[in-house]
């Protein structure tokens, strides 16, 4: 093996700190800000430090490799992207204020790039001429950014953040399905190096549009995705991506709708204390406005609507709730009494819940009036059903019926089957076999780099500090100096056996700092493991400690070096 440098720490630039950041919310914040690893520079945006980069590096080396075992190849593209392409795809709208905008001195308009299917698209296009170009699949490791409304959650949620972005390039459906399983393959081996935790669950496309599409999500409590697992089935999705079938029932025994007076019941609560009846029973219907339209969603009132779900449904248009004024200006529409019966000029949504022959108690579009009995398709129409209520927990499994579990994770991967979207809107052809040109079609890949890092501090992490898997720690030992000038030599000498047999070594010599605030660093620093020249240095014995299982063993020097180089 080559030798590689010992790290001495009495010349790293890294500061531990005994106390958590005033501002720190999640586990990852703390520790990595505690241990050197990295510096909040302003709101979302973060400086990596030493022993970060070494982190950061080792991800982004895991990452490179099993991408480039794949057939993938590696390029560059700018951070900083003209205009003209996200308005032929819509995105410079569609992305809305979590695109980072700016002008040049001429007026000129542009973008920090959040991802670049639009720039890939072109390149390929400037390159590919002929289906012998194709399939190709490139990718890049660069800054992207977006302008989150609230950074939070240190590198989890920032507004600069490093990201694996790959994009595959095909002439049919079948080769981009192909691509796809690499990807997928790929990001399963990239995860499995890292020692991450993780579910492949179903998702929604997004602003990024396409068909399929698929999340990588690693369990975590700091995970702002909630993903549902079975624990019966396969089945794992994101929330936001769980459908349901229609399931009409039959309602000939169902009475004919009437009328009730329900005075002062405007909310589900009220309406169901004053009936006796369970909140399942009535209809919830929430006005939005879609681009400026006013649309009714209904589900059942025990259910609440996922706003998010909502919106994607009705992506890119613009979803807002109504407001007072709205009603003012539509008598028609009473505010805590709205019903599906006779609603004029409304569009109509529905969760599939509310099928075709359920029976509900709804308003009456009248004050202080309910209607009892109205059956779905029956006494109103559903213009549309979209899955829009947030899902519960013991929600049934739409595979197998079973209830299922949620719980939070990190996004740490996406993968997409885009299609055409983007080589329609750039014109992305190619020459067929027989001549004639042929529309490529397209998949987008992503590996959150950065956050990465973050999601294998929160899995891995207890309660002294970090526990790095070895790949990706910033050195295979540390070896502490737990005493004077006698310790120090001994440390700085298997340092350097250690190193010249190839181990990555991270030496604590630092003169002045008590035993006690060493042994802490270096749990809380979090290297593999641990290697002590303390109280039987004098002997030539030190002793070797497991960071993660905290074992502890008393070696010869040349015993320690045997083991850590074997």
């Amino acid at each position: 093996m080559a030798n590689v440098p010992v790290q001495r720490m009495s010349q790293l630039m890294a500061k531990t700190l005994r106390d958590d950041p005033a501002d720190a919310e999640v586990l990852s914040h703390k520790l990595l800000v505690r241990a050197g690893y990295v510096r909040r520079t302003a709101a979302g945006i973060w400086s990596w430090l030493p022993l970060g980069m070494r982190v950061l590096r080792n991800v982004e080396r895991i990452v490179r490799e099993e991408m480039d075992a794949i057939g993938a190849q590696e390029v560059l593209l700018p951070a900083l992207l003209p205009r003209e392409p996200y308005d032929a795809t819509g995105r410079w709208d569609e992305y809305g204020p979590e695109l980072f905008r700016l002008k040049d001195r001429k007026g000129g308009d542009y973008l920090l790039g959040p991802t670049h299917e639009e720039i890939f698209t072109l390149l390929v296009k400037d390159q590919a001429s002929s289906y012998k170009d194709l399939p190709v699949i490139l990718y890049q490791i660069q800054n992207k950014y977006r302008d989150e409304a609230r950074p939070r959650a240190g590198i989890l949620r920032g507004r600069e953040f490093l990201m694996k972005d790959s994009y595959s390039f095909d002439t049919e459906d079948d080769g981009l399905a192909r691509s796809y399983a690499l990807h997928r393959e790929a990001y399963q081996k990239i995860f499995a190096r890292l020692g991450l935790d993780y579910r492949i669950c179903a998702a929604t496309a997004g602003a990024m549009g396409g068909s399929k599409s698929e999340e990588f999500l690693a369990p975590a409590e700091a995970g702002e995705d909630t993903f549902a697992d079975c624990p019966n089935c396969d089945f794992a999705a994101n929330t936001e991506a769980i459908t349901y079938e229609l399931k009409p029932v039959d309602a000939t025994d169902v009475p004919a709708a009437e009328d009730i007076p329900t005075p002062d019941t405007p909310t589900i609560e009220t309406l169901a204390a004053s009936l006796g009846v369970p909140a399942s029973a009535t209809l919830k219907n929430l006005l939005v406005k879609v681009d400026g339209e006013i649309v009714a969603v209904g589900v059942p009132g025990d259910r609440e609507v996922d706003m998010d779900k909502v919106e994607a449904h009705f992506a890119p248009a613009v979803v807002e709730l109504v407001t007072e004024s709205d009603f003012a200006a539509r008598p028609d529409l009473v505010r805590g009494y709205v019903g599906p019966r006779g609603l004029d000029k409304v569009t109509y949504i529905a969760d599939p819940r509310v099928a075709p022959g359920t029976s509900w108690i709804t308003g009456a579009n009248k004050a202080g009036t309910h209607t009892k009995n109205v059956v779905a398709g029956r006494d109103f129409e559903v213009d549309g059903y979209a899955d829009v209520v947030v899902v519960r927990e013991g929600d049934p499994c739409p595979k197998c019926g079973t209830g299922l579990v949620l719980d939070r994770a990190i996004e740490i991967g996406h993968i997409f089957q885009l299609g055409r979207k983007y080589t329609d809107a750039l014109k992305l052809d190619v020459l067929g076999q027989n001549g004639k040109p042929v529309r490529v079609t397209m998949g987008s890949y992503g590996v959150g780099v950065s956050r990465a890092v973050a999601a294998l501090a929160e899995q891995t992490a207890d309660d002294k500090g970090l526990c790095w898997p070895r790949e990706v720690a910033p050195a295979d030992v540390h070896v502490v100096a737990a005493g004077k000038a006698l310790q120090t030599e001994l440390a700085l000498d298997i340092s350097g056996k250690l190193a010249a047999a190839g181990v990555r070594v991270l030496v604590d010599d630092r003169p002045g700092v008590s035993p006690g605030v060493k042994f802490t660093d270096s749990e809380l620093i979090g290297v593999p493991q641990i290697l002590v020249a303390g109280r039987r240095a004098a002997d030539g014995v030190v002793e070797l400690k497991d960071r993660r299982t905290g074992e502890r063993e008393e070696l010869t020097v040349e015993e320690a070096v045997a083991r850590l180089t074997a």
